[in-house]
């Protein structure tokens, strides 16, 4: 599978490039911090990230997107993904290519495709479905609002929820809805490219995840206190 996605990414690409040599279209370039925060404040100062950035033209681009986190000094997640993003529609971009997860162990490899771009009223969105290894598929929804109180004080929520077809015991994923993070932010934009921020986020696992988070001792919600800063050149 990750020959397959490598190759289709591949071909994608040298149709982006050949399309370039063929307009006046200019390469471009973004990388975004939208997370890097410390969580849960005053106890065991755990770390998380979440960046993104791209390479391209205004109708083709190539995308990778990691997040991470780190609880009680362990990396507990890092997730990899490499997109080639298309635009179909006014502030609407298809996506489609790779996903890694290094961890938690065992390592699993997907086939992504997705949608990304404002919905009615701005909410940003991101939608993907993953198809891994035996058959399991995976369907992440993902919706942010940024609320301007002022020109530099800036409000977001945002709510993340994740589905999968089939459970998947070693990494600790269950059937149907596993789980929903809701997060809500405050930032303050020093310029428009950096502004430090804090905010508090909310988890909460569900079905056969859930149970196996109660087997091995621990809660199946949690609430935690964010600090941290977002950036973006």
């Amino acid at each position: 599978m990750i020959r397959l996605c490598l190759l289709i990414i591949s071909l994608l690409i040298v149709r982006s490039i050949h399309a370039t040599e063929m307009t006046d279209d200019p390469v471009l370039t973004m990388i975004k911090i939208d997370q890097l925060e410390v969580r849960d404040i005053g106890s065991n100062n755990d770390m998380a990230w979440d960046a993104q950035g791209w390479v391209g033209q205004d109708f083709d681009k190539l995308w990778v997107k990691i997040e991470g986190e780190i609880v009680d000094s362990d990396i507990e997640k890092i997730e990899l993904q490499l997109l080639y993003s298309r635009a179909i529609a006014p502030y609407w971009d298809a996506q489609i290519g790779w996903r890694h997860d290094s961890k938690p162990k065992p390592t699993r490899d997907w086939f992504v495709i997705g949608i990304q771009g404002l919905a009615p009223y701005f909410y940003e969105t991101d939608i993907a479905l993953f198809m891994g290894e035996d058959g399991i598929v995976g369907l992440r929804t993902q919706f942010e609002y940024e609320l301007l109180l002022t020109q530099k004080w800036i409000l977001t929520p945002e709510i993340e929820a994740n589905f999968f077809s089939k459970n998947d015991r070693q990494v600790g994923l269950g059937s149907g809805l596993s789980d929903i993070n809701l997060g809500l932010r405050l930032r303050y934009e020093i310029t428009r490219e950096f502004a430090p921020y804090i905010g508090v986020e909310w988890g909460k696992q569900f079905g056969n995840t859930a149970d196996w988070v109660r087997e091995d001792g621990e809660f199946t919600s949690d609430t935690k206190w964010v600090a941290g800063i977002r950036f973006w050149f």
